[in-house]
Protein backbone atom coordinates (compact mmCIF):
# COMPACT_ATOMS: atom_id res chain seq x y z
CA UNK A 1 0.00 0.00 0.00
CA UNK A 2 3.17 2.13 0.54
CA UNK A 3 3.21 2.44 -3.12
CA UNK A 4 -0.16 2.80 -3.53
CA UNK A 5 -1.29 5.77 -6.17
CA UNK A 6 -4.75 4.80 -8.11
CA UNK A 7 -6.11 6.55 -10.63
CA UNK A 8 -9.44 8.43 -11.14
CA UNK A 9 -10.76 5.49 -12.99
CA UNK A 10 -9.25 2.92 -10.71
CA UNK A 11 -10.88 4.77 -7.66
CA UNK A 12 -14.15 5.00 -9.25
CA UNK A 13 -14.11 1.20 -10.08
CA UNK A 14 -13.07 0.66 -6.34
CA UNK A 15 -15.96 2.82 -5.02
CA UNK A 16 -18.46 1.16 -6.96
CA UNK A 17 -17.55 -2.49 -5.89
CA UNK A 18 -17.71 -1.13 -2.03
CA UNK A 19 -20.63 0.80 -2.69
CA UNK A 20 -22.29 -2.38 -4.36
CA UNK A 21 -21.07 -4.32 -0.60
CA UNK A 22 -17.79 -4.89 -1.29
CA UNK A 23 -15.19 -5.18 1.48
CA UNK A 24 -11.61 -3.78 0.81
CA UNK A 25 -8.77 -4.19 3.72
CA UNK A 26 -5.08 -3.32 3.08
CA UNK A 27 -1.89 -3.85 4.88
CA UNK A 28 1.86 -3.17 4.69
CA UNK A 29 2.26 0.20 4.61
CA UNK A 30 5.13 2.06 6.99
CA UNK A 31 5.58 5.19 8.34
CA UNK A 32 4.64 8.67 7.25
CA UNK A 33 5.40 9.21 4.16
CA UNK A 34 3.68 5.80 2.90
CA UNK A 35 0.46 6.38 4.56
CA UNK A 36 0.60 9.91 2.86
CA UNK A 37 1.04 8.32 -0.59
CA UNK A 38 -1.92 6.29 0.51
CA UNK A 39 -3.97 8.72 1.56
CA UNK A 40 -3.60 10.47 -1.61
CA UNK A 41 -5.61 7.33 -3.20
CA UNK A 42 -8.39 7.12 -0.55
CA UNK A 43 -9.27 10.72 -0.49
CA UNK A 44 -10.16 9.75 -4.41
CA UNK A 45 -11.93 6.79 -3.67
CA UNK A 46 -13.61 7.86 -0.50
CA UNK A 47 -13.53 11.99 -0.54
CA UNK A 48 -16.92 12.14 1.11
CA UNK A 49 -15.57 9.73 4.40
CA UNK A 50 -13.16 10.00 6.77
CA UNK A 51 -10.68 7.08 7.99
CA UNK A 52 -10.68 6.41 11.38
CA UNK A 53 -9.34 4.18 14.17
CA UNK A 54 -11.12 1.42 15.31
CA UNK A 55 -11.31 0.94 19.03
CA UNK A 56 -11.07 -2.51 20.72
CA UNK A 57 -14.68 -2.70 21.02
CA UNK A 58 -15.43 -2.64 17.42
CA UNK A 59 -17.63 -5.60 15.68
CA UNK A 60 -15.12 -6.34 13.56
CA UNK A 61 -12.87 -7.36 16.25
CA UNK A 62 -15.56 -9.65 17.59
CA UNK A 63 -17.19 -11.44 15.16
CA UNK A 64 -15.30 -14.71 15.35
CA UNK A 65 -12.11 -14.13 17.98
CA UNK A 66 -12.02 -11.32 20.80
CA UNK A 67 -9.27 -9.48 20.18
CA UNK A 68 -8.93 -6.81 22.26
CA UNK A 69 -4.94 -7.14 22.71
CA UNK A 70 -4.02 -6.77 19.50
CA UNK A 71 -0.11 -6.14 18.50
CA UNK A 72 2.11 -5.18 15.37
CA UNK A 73 2.53 -7.85 13.30
CA UNK A 74 5.91 -7.92 11.52
CA UNK A 75 6.55 -8.25 8.01
CA UNK A 76 9.38 -11.36 6.40
CA UNK A 77 12.02 -8.54 7.65
CA UNK A 78 11.54 -9.87 11.02
CA UNK A 79 12.86 -13.38 9.94
CA UNK A 80 16.39 -11.62 9.94
CA UNK A 81 16.44 -8.87 11.69
CA UNK A 82 14.26 -9.93 14.72
CA UNK A 83 12.90 -6.49 14.31
CA UNK A 84 8.96 -5.64 14.03
CA UNK A 85 9.09 -2.30 13.04
CA UNK A 86 9.83 -1.26 9.65
CA UNK A 87 10.44 2.45 11.02
CA UNK A 88 11.52 4.08 14.22
CA UNK A 89 8.47 4.60 15.78
CA UNK A 90 6.14 2.89 14.40
CA UNK A 91 3.20 1.49 16.30
CA UNK A 92 0.47 -0.19 15.05
CA UNK A 93 -2.76 1.60 14.21
CA UNK A 94 -5.95 -0.38 13.42
CA UNK A 95 -8.32 1.97 11.12
CA UNK A 96 -11.22 2.18 9.12
CA UNK A 97 -13.81 3.51 6.62
CA UNK A 98 -17.43 3.28 7.75
CA UNK A 99 -20.86 3.28 5.78
CA UNK A 100 -23.99 5.30 7.23
CA UNK A 101 -24.91 2.99 9.12
CA UNK A 102 -21.53 2.84 11.30
CA UNK A 103 -20.45 -0.65 8.97
CA UNK A 104 -16.32 -0.95 8.86
CA UNK A 105 -16.53 -1.16 5.02
CA UNK A 106 -12.46 -0.48 4.38
CA UNK A 107 -10.43 -1.81 6.79
CA UNK A 108 -6.38 -0.97 7.30
CA UNK A 109 -3.44 -2.20 9.08
CA UNK A 110 -1.24 0.76 9.29
CA UNK A 111 2.24 -0.40 10.94
CA UNK A 112 1.78 -4.51 10.39
CA UNK A 113 1.94 -6.75 7.62
CA UNK A 114 -0.85 -10.02 8.09
CA UNK A 115 0.10 -10.72 4.37
CA UNK A 116 3.62 -11.89 5.46
CA UNK A 117 2.06 -13.52 8.62
CA UNK A 118 0.22 -15.57 6.97
CA UNK A 119 2.95 -16.14 4.02
CA UNK A 120 5.35 -16.96 6.62
CA UNK A 121 2.88 -18.92 8.77
CA UNK A 122 5.09 -22.43 8.63
CA UNK A 123 8.59 -20.76 9.12
CA UNK A 124 9.96 -21.93 12.12
CA UNK A 125 11.58 -18.53 12.66
CA UNK A 126 8.72 -16.08 12.04
CA UNK A 127 6.97 -16.56 15.15
CA UNK A 128 3.58 -18.18 16.13
CA UNK A 129 2.18 -15.66 18.10
CA UNK A 130 2.51 -13.11 15.02
CA UNK A 131 0.94 -15.90 12.53
CA UNK A 132 -2.01 -16.47 15.11
CA UNK A 133 -3.14 -12.81 15.48
CA UNK A 134 -2.72 -12.54 11.49
CA UNK A 135 -5.46 -15.75 10.94
CA UNK A 136 -7.63 -14.41 13.66
CA UNK A 137 -7.86 -10.43 12.36
CA UNK A 138 -8.22 -12.54 8.78
CA UNK A 139 -11.03 -14.33 9.84
CA UNK A 140 -12.69 -12.14 11.80
CA UNK A 141 -12.23 -9.81 8.77
CA UNK A 142 -14.24 -12.41 6.48
CA UNK A 143 -16.78 -13.24 8.71
CA UNK A 144 -17.76 -9.58 9.67
CA UNK A 145 -17.72 -8.49 6.10
CA UNK A 146 -20.41 -11.38 5.17
CA UNK A 147 -22.71 -10.74 8.18
CA UNK A 148 -22.84 -7.16 8.59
Amino acid sequence: MGRWDLTDAQAAKLRNYIDRGGFFMCDDFWGRDQWELFMRSMRRVFPDRQIVDLEDGSPIFHSVFDLDQRYQVPGSRYLYTGVTEKCDDCPAYWRGVMDDKGRVIAAMTYESDLGDSWEWADDPRYEERFSALGFRIGINYIVYAMTH
